[in-house]
């Protein structure tokens, strides 16, 4: 008896994985982009570097089909963690990593996954800024996470502009669009920051 419960289980457990695969792929964000352009002279190039290191983007990539299974795996890990401050770190990491892995996706001359991946990445750093604003409610100190935020979402401006060049022109715009992303992160990290009397670094960003 014992043994048709677990298999039953096993069986539920199965199908709620590849369902769950399914409606991930469904609902994915999908582009179909020109070739990547030719970097070209009449893009200029930002020197800025921020002093914030993006983490690994891991071995499996958006293109890999084992995708599917990381990406639930993220939001399985996100939904169970209780903490807000913890989620925010995650919200954070799966950020950081979907930026890095759209760079690699980027360079390897594959804009439609690596537009796609950006676009989805960048909704992680709200994530981020709902969950702090709770933690904080909740009567946390998030003064270190804010400073991390704040510093990531430079860095996340940084890195997209450097690799503007590489992205096609009728992608563009879909890019410039996910960077009010990381300006609202900053945003709110800098007024979270300054509101607990903390000194902020200076935006390099003209015109935020």
């Amino acid at each position: 008896m014992l043994k048709k419960i677990l298999l039953v289980c096993g069986i539920f457990a199965f199908a709620f994985v590849i369902l769950s695969i399914s409606i991930l792929e469904s609902s994915a964000v999908s582009y179909n982009f020109s070739s990547p352009v030719t970097p070209s002279s009449d893009i200029d190039s930002d020197n800025t570097e921020i002093n914030y290191i993006l983490p690994n983007a891991g071995s499996v990539l958006p293109d890999n089909p084992l995708w599917g299974l990381k990406a639930l795996r993220d939001r399985i890990w996100y939904f169970i963690t209780p903490s807000p401050s913890k989620r925010a770190d995650l919200a954070l990491l799966f950020s950081d990593k979907r930026l890095a892995a759209a760079k690699i996706l980027l360079e390897n001359k594959k804009p439609n996954v690596a537009i796609s991946t950006l676009t989805k990445g960048e909704k992680y750093l709200e994530i981020a800024v709902n969950d702090e604003e709770i933690a904080k409610a909740q009567g946390n100190d998030t003064s270190a996470f804010l400073n991390k935020l704040l510093l990531s979402s430079l860095k996340h401006r940084e890195v997209i502009e450097d690799l503007m060049p590489l992205i096609p022109e009728d992608g563009r715009p879909f890019v410039i669009k996910t960077e009010d992303y990381s300006k609202n992160a900053y945003k709110a990290a800098r007024d979270g920051l300054q509101s607990m009397g903390m000194s902020v670094p200076n935006n390099p960003f003209a015109g935020d």
